[in-house]
């Protein structure tokens, strides 16, 4: 053995050592740089997700503020008599294109209206109970009176629809 040999052994010790903590050191930032792209990822689909959200419930506020003017136009139109009716008509079919039109918008907006109907049986995920009564010929769960109509702003709900509800068992 001469006195490269015998310096070349002392260094390969050393050499391995400082490979094994090189490649510690490569794995740890390549673990690092791996969650950082995922959470990367993650970031731009929450953002994306929020950014859909937003588009799509963002006037949430505005909506509801809108459904008692909805409501005013329904209940003006559900009290006009046949004599109001003839006493002034073009104010009743003004009364009835401003609903119109409101309605369009909202429909243009994915507002859509729920409408239950007499003996429908009651949905606790589109109704609001306001009442119970027993009524003859009924279900105990089936709606008896409809007083103000719900809506939906897309997929959610955005007032439920306030009806009565029957408590008969027979």
């Amino acid at each position: 053995m001469n006195d490269a040999d015998l310096d070349m052994s002392e260094f390969g010790g050393a050499a391995s050592a400082e490979m094994d903590a090189l490649r510690a050191e490569r794995d740890d930032f390549r673990d690092r740089f791996m969650r950082a792209l995922a959470d990367a990822e993650n970031a731009r689909k929450r953002g994306d997700r929020d950014r859909r959200e937003a588009e799509q419930y963002g006037g949430s506020k505005l909506a509801r503020d809108l459904l008692p003017v909805y409501d005013n136009l329904r209940r003006a139109l559900d009290t006009a008599t046949d004599q109001h009716r003839a006493e002034a008509p073009a104010l009743i079919t003004g009364v009835e294109l401003t609903l119109r039109e409101l309605l369009s918008v909202m429909t243009k907006h994915n507002m859509t209206p729920i409408i239950p109907s007499i003996g429908e049986q009651f949905d606790p995920q589109m109704h609001q109970a306001m009442f119970e009564a027993p009524v003859q010929g009924t279900k105990a769960g089936q709606i008896i009176q409809v007083m103000t109509e719900g809506f939906l702003l897309h997929d959610r709900l955005l007032r439920p629809a306030q009806v009565g509800v029957s408590s008969s068992t027979s």
